[in-house]
């Protein structure tokens, strides 16, 4: 039903009007046109929004409200391609990292091997080390004797 109101409304309404900017008649500026245009691809067409971002001291790029880690980069600023289900991040034209998209904001994506020293390396499979959260929802475990340890460094004037 709606589809036929909205031919209906297309055909004796939007198309017949003098369009304000080029002062024609929208149904007759269309059809000289339309043997013009070409066909759409039958592959999804990926748009690249490219952007530039400097790399946080704690080694993340903020973009749409989220975080995204990148191997040792701290402070440079890096290339950001954002596509429609990943965020690619370069370093002078070579990718140092790739992410899906996180949704919502406040929200971090973390490969665990960009903090491990060992920027070479690439996570191939699964999602093992990948964090994905906000910062502290992620908490190591650890004896609480480590904490008296440094409490009594620190008492007696030592560093931990």
């Amino acid at each position: 039903m709606e589809n036929a109101q909205l031919i209906e409304w297309l055909d004796t309404v939007a198309n017949v009007r003098v369009h304000g900017t080029t002062q024609q008649v929208i149904a007759q500026a269309f059809a000289a046109e339309q043997p013009e245009l070409q066909t759409l691809p039958d592959h999804r067409f990926d748009a690249v929004l490219k952007l530039e971002r400097r790399v946080s001291h704690d080694g993340f790029v903020a973009i749409g409200g989220n975080y995204y880690s990148v191997p040792d980069r701290t402070r440079r600023v890096v290339e950001v391609q954002q596509l429609p289900d990943m965020i690619r991040i370069l370093d002078l034209g070579t990718v140092v990292a790739e992410h899906p998209v996180v949704e919502g904001r406040k929200q971090y994506r973390i490969d665990c091997s960009h903090r491990t020293g060992g920027s070479a390396r690439r996570k191939t499979t699964g999602t093992a080390g990948i964090t994905i959260g906000r910062i502290g929802d992620h908490v190591p475990t650890r004896p609480l004797d480590i904490y008296q340890a440094i409490g009594a460094q620190l008492a007696v004037g030592g560093r931990p």
